[in-house]
């Protein structure tokens, strides 16, 4: 596998459940991200505001960790499986070492 290949050859499709899912938790975070500005408007305490994006934070976390599961699970087991581990674990590594920033 060349580093130009389209990522679309190396992924594993999700299921319709897994697209929900994501879905579902992203539109919950940005009714949170709503909710925090609500609170600037109504200029409320710094601290409510403070715990309220740290819930954010980590809900974003356990989204990505969970894509990130994922995808080590499917796209990068199958790049293993068809000899094309070394790309594969190169990018997902950069991308592990961009998620903890």
């Amino acid at each position: 596998m060349s580093h130009c290949e389209p990522h679309e050859q190396r992924m594993v499709p999700r299921t319709e459940e897994e697209i929900e899912n994501i879905i579902k938790r992203l539109k919950r975070i940005e009714g949170q991200v709503r909710g925090v500005q609500k609170m600037v408007e109504d200029n409320r305490y710094c601290i409510d505001i403070l715990v309220q994006i740290s819930a954010i934070t980590a809900a974003l976390n356990k989204v990505g960790l969970n894509l990130l599961e994922r995808h080590v699970s499917h796209c990068v087991s199958k790049a293993i499986r068809e000899g094309n581990g070394e790309t594969s674990i190169r990018e997902l590594m950069d991308v592990i070492k961009q998620f903890s920033k």
